[in-house]
């Protein structure tokens, strides 16, 4: 365990720290999503807390109060045993809850409970979460609440594959992401004929299990096609609300995560989003995942996130601090609508360019194109000048992260 001032090794941190009393915030899982939640608190002079399982670059951050190191966050026993553990040992009472991975949420969600009784808390409840967690689930409240979705099917044998009838290719996924992600570091498969479907279906069943596996209608188009919802939302409605168009991502079919966003205005997503979102009753932060059909121009729903997402640090650039909204709501503190600004950009420069190169190479996109967007982006997921060693860091773990994440 490291417990350290954000003083050390930087005396100008020292004048931001809180007054006694201030309540903190957890971060649980610290890449560059959990960095961006540190530096957005951390500014602002208050104290946070990183807790991962894996070789954390936001634990280097000088916003960083304390940063712990555990042996598993991948079960619901282990996550909530080790939140409490280091809570009550550090004295966190009252601190708010920040998880950064989708089964950190599940168990948080469905241990809220027990939670509350030392922490803020604002995952929403389970009767919420599981519209989120497990895509079948998820498909259902889609058809339930009129959204377009994919046509989806959960086969459970082999034999099932022969009543799909939608032309290839097809996309293999699983229902519930994390039971598969960390075995393949994929979200799904793409198989373009009969034969390819049935041997990536019988390989899924043997990861995730017999029931968890769907097959959809692959849209296509890459990641220019896909735009996310981003919002806090409370009491129905968005308080705070982005949205964003995906112009590079890696992978270019099935994207594990963005490297290049923009801001854009789409009222239609905003409202197909609200709906959704005051179907389940849902609180808190959220990206809302829909891509575009070219064949016939509708938004489809893909997934849902009930977290911070990978680019969220694009909302506070746009205008839009999502991280510092919900921790002032989770407070007491004021809570200001706000709607993010159309245009403004974000890049991860470290799976950018890589991203851009295989692009380039497949006449996906051009050199001049490429040179635009880094001359003109407005934000950096990791790299900042005021907040360097994280940076620094994610360059000297990038052998751990390839075989770790898969890049």
């Amino acid at each position: 365990m490291d417990s350290r001032s954000p003083a050390q090794g930087n005396p100008r941190a020292k004048a931001e720290l809180p007054a006694e009393g201030v309540p903190g915030a957890i971060v649980i899982g610290g890449d560059y999503q959990g960095l961006g939640i540190v530096r957005s608190l951390g500014r602002r002079g208050i104290p946070v807390c990183v807790i991962d399982d894996e070789r954390s670059i936001s634990r280097y951050s000088r916003y960083v109060t304390h940063a712990v190191r555990v042996p598993n966050l991948r079960n619901d026993d282990s996550i909530v045993r080790e939140i409490l553990e280091i809570g009550q040992r550090l004295n966190l009472k009252g601190w708010v809850l920040f998880p950064t991975r989708d089964d950190i949420v599940a168990a948080i969600s469905r241990h809220r409970a027990q939670l509350t009784e030392w922490f803020r808390v604002p995952t929403p409840c389970w009767d919420s979460v599981q519209w989120v967690w497990d895509k079948r689930n998820t498909c259902e409240i889609a058809r339930k609440l009129h959204l377009p979705i994919p046509e989806t099917w959960n086969p459970r044998t082999r034999g099932d594959l022969a009543q799909i009838t939608t032309p290839f290719p097809l996309a293999v996924k699983p229902a519930i992401k994390e039971h598969f992600f960390y075995a393949t570091r994929a979200k799904g498969w793409s198989a373009s004929n009969p034969h390819e479907l049935e041997t990536l279906f019988t390989k899924a069943q043997g990861v995730a299990g017999p029931d968890e596996i769907l097959i959809q209608d692959m849209i296509p188009g890459g990641g220019v096609y896909q735009f996310g919802y981003c919002a806090f939302f409370k009491d129905g409605q968005a308080i705070g609300s982005m949205v964003s168009r995906r112009r590079r991502q890696h992978p270019h079919d099935f994207g594990r995560a963005s490297t290049f966003v923009e801001t854009v205005d789409q009222p239609e997503l905003e409202v197909l989003s609200a709906r959704l979102l005051a179907g389940i009753n849902y609180y808190g932060l959220v990206e809302v995942e829909f891509k575009e059909d070219p064949r016939d121009g509708q938004f489809k729903l893909l997934d849902i996130n009930a977290r911070t997402w990978g680019y969220h640090t694009l909302g506070a650039a746009a205008g839009v601090d999502f991280s510092y909204m919900l921790y002032c709501d989770q407070v007491g503190k004021p809570v200001f609508a706000s709607r993010a600004k159309s245009g403004i950009s974000w890049m991860r420069m470290l799976t950018d360019f890589p991203t851009a190169v295989l692009d380039i190479t497949h006449g996906r996109l051009t050199m001049g194109e490429y040179l635009r967007s880094l001359r003109t982006f407005n934000t950096e997921a990791v790299f900042s000048l005021s907040d360097p060693l994280p940076g620094i860091m994610e360059c000297l773990l990038l052998p751990y992260l390839i075989v770790k994440r898969g890049f």
